[in-house]
């Protein structure tokens, strides 16, 4: 079935030369697959990565001594005008308008910062304009950064309802050992209940981003999870795109075949640990019964502890008697009233099942 709606992740090892500069040859193949896609219908949002390895061909040598939150920084400001810049005019030669929204953890704290983002893409689309995202590396360090442009590309599938997720690498996909053993074959599927393949992704950074397979894997299994279908391809393969899209018989790629369709709410909570305000604790009776059952509520006579001081609406995480976090969610009530009820029966949910995350 051919996709309406794809966010596309591209990474650095797919838009760089060996040097670390822009690959603006295979930039331009990209760039004409995407506008393919977009003739035969389907909306493409691009999160791009590559604004500082744009920015090292700018200014090779940057007066930032050691500091190296300055360099990048510097690099950033400087190489999103170059990378822009390229990509405006590769897609004006197809007579396709652009855009540049450049995002931080902030603009997906709470609800109201989310739906503003959402907003402004669904505008863009609206209008076909295509939205190049990206993380604001200017002002994204520390607690800011997400933990790389995968992250960001998961929140941009959920937000906008994204009927699948593409991610682009210089690999093939996962594979069931390092990808440089010759023994080594890609896994074409992953199923939302298939335990045991992080253990072949070797803890590897990519050459000139911050993320690696490992962060692709979890950020897959995630969106998968909550019912999109992520492929993981080699951004370097003639027509991957189409042959991606058109369902392409011996494609290779690694597909996370998805979990049942969540909720937007739901999707939004996936990704929604700064937004935290409190926890919930419950016992081992409640913790089996939200996993065994399809739609569960959290109710009050599962509790056996609160911490924080949430009000009704915050988001609060939901913990095991061990301590482990087991999905977030909506409180119906602030902490002062959950802690007077705890234990309680006939109450109306702590958490309601419709605003109630669970993860895998």
């Amino acid at each position: 079935m051919m996709y309406k709606r794809i966010t596309l992740k591209v990474g650095s090892n797919v838009l760089t030369l060996p040097d670390g500069h822009p690959n603006e040859a295979h930039i331009a193949k990209l760039v004409e697959q995407i506008v393919a896609l977009r003739s035969n219908g389907t909306e493409v949002l691009l999160v791009s990565s590559g604004a500082i390895a744009s920015g090292r061909k700018v200014i090779s040598a940057p007066k930032c001594g050691d500091d190296a939150v300055s360099c990048r920084q510097l690099w950033a400001a400087v190489g999103q005008v170059y990378l822009i810049r390229l990509y405006s005019e590769l897609f004006a030669r197809h007579h396709t308008v652009c855009s540049q929204v450049l995002a931080t953890k902030e603009d997906f704290r709470d609800r109201r910062h989310f739906l503003n983002m959402r907003n402004c893409l669904e505008a863009l689309l609206h209008n076909d304009v295509l939205p190049i995202i990206n993380e604001n590396d200017v002002v994204s360090v520390t607690e800011l950064m997400f933990t790389d442009n995968d992250e960001l590309s998961g929140l941009i599938t959920d937000m906008t309802g994204s009927d699948a997720l593409i991610i682009l690498t210089n690999v093939d996909g996962i594979y069931d050992g390092h990808p440089s053993n010759p023994s080594s074959k890609v896994i074409p599927r992953i199923e939302p209940e298939q335990t045991g393949v992080s253990r072949f992704i070797a803890p590897v950074k990519s050459n000139f981003g911050r993320g690696g397979m490992l962060t692709k894997f979890s950020i897959a299994k995630r969106v998968a999870a909550s019912g999109t279908p992520v492929h993981i391809a080699n951004g370097f393969t003639e027509h991957i795109l189409q042959d991606i899209i058109g369902q392409k018989s011996g494609t290779v790629q690694s597909l996370f075949v998805p979990g049942r369709k969540t909720n937007t709410f739901k999707k939004w909570l996936a990704h929604s640990d700064t937004a935290v305000k409190g926890a919930v604790y419950i016992n081992a009776g409640a913790a089996e019964r939200l996993h065994d059952l399809q739609a569960a509520s959290l109710l009050l006579v599962g509790v056996i502890r609160i911490e924080g001081d949430f009000l009704s609406g915050d988001v609060v995480h939901v913990l095991n008697e061990q301590g482990q976090v087991i999905g977030l969610g909506r409180s119906e009530y602030s902490a002062d009233t959950a802690r007077k009820k705890i234990g309680e029966r006939n109450n109306k949910p702590l958490i309601h099942y419709d605003y109630l995350y669970l993860r895998q």
